[in-house]
């Protein structure tokens, strides 16, 4: 019984989550859900406790991340970046996706995956409307790479970030091991794409060989041309910095969430001083009903895994990380993640592999729930939110292509990147 109540309130939790009813927030439900495991026993105040405080670092630096994009699109970072697209594809479709790629790929890396989802898709889809061009192939890049693309630094996606104490490494050394695994789904992901929307990407500037899955044109401020924009020098150079910043993080014993919070204040003063937004916008910017969430979500997953479920997973899980062990690891958590959502399948996958698991088993899990979720909505609050965004912008996405283009790419990115990681423990430890 515990168990089916552990269980319940966890599914009530994600099932809020995902289709938000009136609007509420996710912590609505998840904070009462979490009080409830606490007063039904499923769960110790003292563990609950020790959950949040382990989760408290990690949500400082979503609320600081979450802050730095808000302040880095004030500063024009993303009008200049569709711009800069538009321009250079030369109103070619095929060009215009290599380029997308590179940008999702380079946002969700340094500034996390709701960047892309939240600042860099809309700005593809109106740059796309603007050359007349189908925007399908785009808006699916910025889909599938704010997960798939997240694996490559500690910061880019709260999954890494709530897995990278496990790894034991540093944050230089989590990304010299990812990188290689980065790079081949990448590529993974570009030829699936450009294979999958091959009538979408023919023709030449300004043709639609195909009608996108639109009900509208893309319209708003994002849509404006900005090719005469020049670069915003600062709002750049602040980010080079805060990158460097984490690349020495390790090194200099301060966490990656006071790295971000210090670019964060910087963009935060100037945009102050300049009357570019208030005290209420920022506050509202780093999203504190999406952080209570988490750490409420950290609570009931708790709940979950102290019912015997985390025991039970880890029986299923290898303790070597050979290759058949580190496909297996990565399998496992992709499944789960489609089943229960990725953040919740984080924190189970990490009571299943112990207190010491090897860092090759955590590296291949994290492949698992980052690459997992495309391919189903439900596996990533990003996927959701970029399924929302779409729709809202005349581009409603089809749950049939989402699958099946999901159906190619999963399993494909999967085996690439288990393959690289497999390469990369062996020549780096």
């Amino acid at each position: 019984m515990s168990l089916l109540l552990a269980v319940a309130l966890l599914a009530a939790v994600l099932t809020a989550a995902t289709l938000r009813p009136f609007g509420l927030p996710e912590a609505v439900v998840a904070v009462p859900a979490a009080l409830l495991a606490v007063a039904a026993g499923l769960v110790t105040p003292d563990v609950a406790l020790d959950e949040i405080a382990e989760l408290a670092p990690t949500v400082g630096f979503l609320a600081a991340i979450l802050l730095l994009g808000h302040l880095a699109d004030v500063e024009g970072v993303f009008r200049w970046l569709g711009a800069r697209l538009g321009s250079a594809s030369g109103g070619m479709p095929g060009r215009l996706l290599v380029l997308v790629f590179g940008a999702a790929a380079g946002t969700t890396a340094v500034l996390s995956l709701d960047a892309t989802v939240v600042l860099l898709t809309p700005v593809v889809l109106a740059t796309a409307a603007r050359l007349r061009l189908p925007s399908r192939p785009h808006s699916y890049a910025c889909a599938h790479l704010s997960n798939s693309g997240s694996g490559l630094l500690p910061v880019s996606n709260l999954t890494n970030l709530l897995a990278f104490p496990a790894t034991g490494l540093s944050f230089l050394g989590f990304a010299g091991l990812m990188v290689g695994p980065w790079a081949a789904v990448l590529v993974v992901e570009y030829l699936v794409l450009r294979r999958y929307f091959a009538r979408d990407l023919r023709g030449g500037p300004g043709e639609q060989p195909e009608a996108p899955e639109r009900g509208s044109a893309v319209t708003g401020p994002a849509a404006d041309s900005a090719a005469a924009q020049r670069a915003p020098a600062f709002a750049l150079a602040v980010l080079a910095a805060t990158l460097a910043g984490f690349g020495m993080s390790s090194a200099l014993g301060v966490g990656p969430g006071w790295i971000a919070a210090a670019g964060a204040a910087v963009l935060a003063v100037r945009a102050l001083l300049r009357r570019e937004t208030g005290p209420v916008r920022l506050v509202t910017a780093i999203s504190p009903g999406f952080c209570l969430f988490v750490l409420a979500l950290g609570v009931v997953v708790a709940a979950v895994a102290g019912q015997e479920l985390a025991g039970w997973l880890g029986t299923l899980l290898p303790d070597t990380p050979d290759l058949t062990g580190l496909l297996l690891t990565a399998v496992v958590a992709a499944v789960l993640a489609n089943l229960v959502n990725n953040l919740p399948a984080t924190l189970v996958m990490l009571a299943a592999l112990g207190p010491s698991p090897h860092t090759g088993l955590v590296l291949a899990m994290l492949l698992g729930v980052n690459i997992g979720p495309n391919l189903t909505y439900a596996g990533s609050l990003a996927t959701l939110l970029w399924r929302r965004i779409a729709a809202g912008a005349g581009d409603p996405p089809r749950l049939g292509t989402f699958v099946g283009l999901g159906a190619v790419t999963v399993p494909l990115g999967l085996l690439a990147s288990t393959l690289a990681l497999w390469a990369s423990l062996a020549l780096l430890t």
